[in-house]
């Protein structure tokens, strides 16, 4: 059997309708001239994820993993798992929409330069979700969130990437893990994932290493999908793993003195939040409990905790999950 084109990979965690209804139409989005093979990585779901895969999409390759080892983690197995030219991670709740991977295919392969690449991501209107790429952090974008000022004042939110229209292509400097195509060759020489994060900022982590060593990463606006959105994460919980994400983030790539000045304005940040809603009766956290964030800020400031595992392209990977169905 001949080498695909593109490895898709899908981690899922407790999202089994999503999950199933996303490959229903991934595998009806194929093309003639773009291969593609599809491995699923289930974390140790309770609703019956992994079974309903296996049954329903006998052609899905299915790992199994016998504990939530977290997205990253769980995309590194994937990836090992798959031989294809190019890999595209791609979210449970992300629904392709018309023939996203060989759109992005044909375009990396006109442009192999940029290394990375993503499409749009939709709401279920058509509309541009503003996910699909980022800006790096940096102290000014966390002084807008220290003050409230990036919330209504563009130039203190760079990482939104205010002012820039999604439907046009632009090199960014990160790209959304909810719909990434990397090069195999690349990713490898990454390393994969960085293990330490357990959700969110790791592949704003993975952009950044892959930056140092000349990639481009892309928006290509021609493939697209439509994004549910933190299906599998309810609000405070959510927030408190976005925080330990920038946690890990900058410690992993400021200096000493850089990391606690932006840990000190992120946790300045939630302090205003959680005293708007406390002492002032508003509430604007669109459903975040921020006293309960402020709460557990020993946690979050902290990080994710340093995990001893390796880092693809070793097999090990897989050798170490069970794979069966």
């Amino acid at each position: 059997m001949s080498r695909p084109d593109v490895s898709i990979v899908i981690v899922s965690y407790n999202t089994r309708e999503l999950t199933l209804d996303g490959l229903k139409r991934l595998l009806a989005s194929r093309t003639e001239d773009v291969s593609f093979d599809v491995t699923v990585v289930d974390n140790a779901s309770s609703d019956g994820s992994a079974d309903a895969v296996a049954a329903e999409f006998p052609e899905v390759r299915l790992v199994r993993v016998p504990v939530n080892v977290g997205w990253g983690r769980g995309v590194n197995r994937g990836v090992v798992a798959g031989d294809g030219r190019y890999v595209l991670l791609l979210n449970p709740d992300a629904a392709p929409v018309g023939h996203p991977v060989a759109e992005l295919f044909r375009f990396a392969q006109a442009n192999p330069r940029h290394g990375i690449y993503t499409g749009r991501t939709l709401h279920a209107d058509g509309t541009d979700d503003m996910y699909s790429c980022w800006g790096l952090p940096s102290l000014r974008s966390y002084v807008g969130f220290a003050t409230g000022l990036g919330s209504v004042i563009g130039w203190f939110a760079p990482e939104s990437l205010p002012g820039y229209d999604r439907r046009t292509v632009r090199e960014v400097p990160a790209v959304s893990g909810c719909c990434m195509l990397v090069e195999r060759d690349l990713f490898d020489r990454l390393g994969g994932f960085d293990p330490v994060y357990f959700l969110y900022s790791d592949d704003i982590d993975l952009c950044t290493r892959a930056g140092a060593l000349g990639a481009r990463p892309v928006v290509v606006p021609s493939a697209s999908v439509i994004h549910v959105g933190g299906a599998s994460s309810s609000s405070e919980g959510q927030r408190i793993k976005i925080l330990r994400g920038k946690a890990t983030y900058v410690r992993r790539h400021w200096s000493p003195a850089r990391a606690h000045l932006g840990l000190g304005l992120l946790t300045a940040g939630v302090g205003l939040r959680a005293i708007g809603k406390t002492v002032l009766g508003r509430d604007r956290s669109r459903g975040v409990d921020w006293t309960a964030v402020w709460r557990e800020r020993r946690t979050w400031r902290a990080g994710w905790p340093e995990v001893d595992e390796p880092r693809p392209p070793h097999s090990v990977l897989l050798e170490e999950t069970p794979t069966a169905r």
